[in-house]
């Protein structure tokens, strides 16, 4: 028998593709989405959606109204920034701006959810519960999802479950993967200064070397996960930046450590902290240097409720087939979905969008970044059936 739900998502194929190709067009970063708030509000203000525009900046959420509500509703999350990257020449439907580029999936995930609100909309005689869609700005490092929760968009309806749709390149198009618990890790950052006495490198006596501090420090934080996080836990803690000095005869006042550090326990991210900090503190102080540390908090842990990801799972088969639901490792990036999760029960959710076939292989956030668009109905698809869902 013809399914009704993946007829309608595969009609809207092509406008829903559309509407990818236009907003990957028009990247914009974190809380400047100006033109791509007003191109998503246009569509929603055609479904004669209650919306609500402006919060958290440039992010908007629009109310669907079931006719006959029975319980607390269902928010849908897309992301909309794109990244700071000039996307290689030559596609049709390129990035028009110079150092800006969608390389993350962000223009597919406002395209899905549109295609989900369109079908919704026809069907809303069916919805026994209204449902949140929410376009979210500012997800790659600028904390748009806990602005939008500050500024209220959680209060706009009951809200019972929140769910987030992911496209991933490294997983093959038409699969789908999802599991309970810590699915992104915790993500934090600092940036640590080591200060020591310059000189002439001839006479490093002389000298308090913060070079030779950097360089323990370097070497004794690769201790923290080894020595003092459980073996059971997962953990990382990477130096991505170190800079000191500028010729080869003069050993300089300062050098410049930057890294970061990934969890999933909450326990774990506090140790990382804490060891950072003391282990760069006691590094320089070993080589007769000064530090200063500074950290910046990052997003947490990307958590998904084991109930809803059972939900996830049974309306998946009909969409992916039951062969194609897959239970991922958790995986080491960071995610601001996870402020909605710390707050409602739900899931983070991953669309396999790669294509070897195709060369669609390249990672998020390069240039070469790619997916393959057959996937965007069956996302649109995905997110329908969790909202008409029961539960």
């Amino acid at each position: 028998m013809s399914d009704p739900i993946k007829a309608r998502a595969d009609e809207l194929a092509p406008t829903i593709v559309g509407w990818r190709r236009d907003l990957h067009r028009q990247p914009e970063l974190g809380f400047e989405e100006v033109r791509t708030a007003a191109y998503v509000k246009e569509r929603l203000d055609a479904l004669g959606l209650e919306v609500h525009s402006g919060i958290a900046e440039t992010g908007m959420a629009a109310i669907l109204r079931a006719e006959n509500s029975s319980g607390p509703g269902v928010l849908l999350r897309a992301d909309m920034d794109g990244l700071p990257v000039t996307e290689i020449e030559g596609r049709e439907y390129g990035s028009k701006t110079v150092g800006r580029m969608h390389a993350c999936g962000h223009d597919g995930h406002m395209s899905m959810l549109l295609g989900a609100a369109t079908i919704l909309n026809e069907r809303r005689a069916e919805l026994d519960r209204d449902v949140l869609f929410c376009f979210q700005p500012g997800e790659e490092g600028y904390g748009g999802g806990e602005k939008m929760i500050q500024q209220g968009v959680l209060d706009l309806i009951e809200i019972g479950s929140a769910f987030a749709l992911h496209l991933w390149s490294p997983f093959a198009a038409g699969t789908v993967h999802v599991r309970s618990g810590p699915i992104m890790a915790a993500q934090d950052s600092f940036v640590a200064r080591i200060i020591g006495e310059g000189g002439h490198a001839a006479m490093p006596h002389a000298t308090r070397d913060p070079i030779v501090a950097a360089a323990h420090a370097v070497t004794a934080l690769q201790t923290i996960v080894s020595r003092n996080v459980d073996p059971i836990q997962p953990a990382v803690v990477s130096v991505g930046a170190l800079h000191a000095g500028t010729v080869s005869n003069i050993i300089p006042d300062e050098a410049t450590l930057q890294g970061t550090l990934r969890s999933f326990n909450e326990d774990v991210r506090e140790l990382l902290k804490k060891r950072a900090a003391e282990v760069i503190e006691q590094s320089a102080r070993a080589h007769g240097c000064r530090s200063e540390f500074e950290l910046e908090s990052g997003y947490p842990a990307t958590v998904n409720e084991a109930r809803a990801v059972e939900t996830v799972r049974r309306v998946s088969v009909p969409v992916f087939g039951a062969d194609n639901v897959i239970e991922p490792p958790p995986m080491a990036p960071a995610e601001d979905f996870s402020y909605f999760l710390q707050k409602r029960p739900g899931a983070f959710i991953l669309v396999g969008a790669g294509n070897e076939e195709r060369g669609i292989t390249a990672p998020h956030h390069s240039a070469e970044f790619d997916i393959d668009e057959s996937v965007l109905p069956r996302g649109a698809e995905l997110l329908v059936r969790l909202a008409l869902d029961p539960g």
